[in-house]
């Protein structure tokens, strides 16, 4: 999972770099030549959603997601247990329910493109699709974590 997760990292930093990059090219071409770049809303809007979607399985690894860790911190250790289980279980099957969707979308729309850009649709739709399988993966893997532990991850919350 080492190189999958590196692999991720450079993959939303050139997302990063194409979102900033795609705006400040429509404000030079449209600026200095007068010639505005055809699509360019359409593809910022695309590397943004991309990059969300990609970046999500590796901020979920970091623990970055929102967790409400304060509610959980009031709650007896086999409270917090049951609740981390049934957290990760719901995520496996949300993010694997939401990676079928998507696969399904793009098998019922092969020959469809986007509007404006005329990007094939299974092209728009694999930032979901891969999103997705890696959320399932990273929260499978967390509950896997956790069985093995046989409870739950301590929590660092400061209550004040």
């Amino acid at each position: 999972m080492k190189f999958v997760r590196r692999a991720l990292v450079a993959l939303c930093l050139a997302l990063l770099a194409a979102l900033i990059a795609t705006p400040s090219l429509q404000i030079i071409m449209r600026g200095v030549f007068n010639v505005p770049m055809a699509g360019a809303e359409e593809l910022a809007r695309y590397f943004l959603i991309a990059l969300t979607l990609m970046g999500a399985a590796y901020v979920t690894h970091g623990g970055g997601q929102i967790r409400m860790e304060e509610f959980q911190a009031m709650l007896p250790p086999r409270g917090r247990f049951a609740l981390q289980l049934l957290i990760d279980i719901c995520a496996v099957g949300m993010f694997g329910l939401m990676t079928l969707a998507s696969v399904n979308s793009i098998g019922q729309n092969l020959n469809n493109q986007t509007a404006t850009l005329e990007m094939p649709y299974w092209l728009f739709m694999a930032p979901l699709t891969v999103g997705m399988a890696l959320l399932t993966l990273e929260y499978f893997l967390q509950l896997l974590r956790t069985l093995r532990q046989g409870r739950a991850d301590e929590k660092n919350t400061t209550l004040a």
